[in-house]
């Protein structure tokens, strides 16, 4: 019996007659950094400013909003929420431009978690 190389040939490349390990490479989907809105306690806006502002655009109640006006104001920042980039990015410009508005120098900022 005489061995025919074109026959071990073909089954050396053909993908099925190998044997081997699958692998499959999965990408884990990270979830966005989170960025924490701050106000800074001034000397010159009025609490009850800040308690509106509060409830205006972070839907506080007004019990909450008093709350962390008297955490600004005793404490000089508190954080006001945790958001995605853009929606923190938004609450700082809606907040510091009507302040800008009404003329009160009061402080919004963001920073990451």
């Amino acid at each position: 019996m005489t061995r025919r190389p074109d026959i071990m040939a073909d089954r050396e490349d053909d993908p099925d007659s190998r044997t081997g390990l699958a692998t499959q490479t999965r990408t884990k989907t990270a979830r966005p950094p989170l960025y924490k809105v701050m106000l800074l306690n001034d000397d010159y806006t009025p609490m009850e400013f800040v308690v509106h502002i509060l409830e205006r655009f972070f839907g506080l109640s007004h019990a909450q909003a008093f709350e962390i006006m008297l955490t600004v104001h005793k404490k000089g920042l508190a954080v006001v929420g945790v958001f995605s980039f853009e929606i923190a990015e938004t609450k700082v410009a809606q907040v510091m431009d009507f302040a800008r508005r009404h003329q009160h120098p009061l402080q919004c900022t963001m920073e990451k978690e």
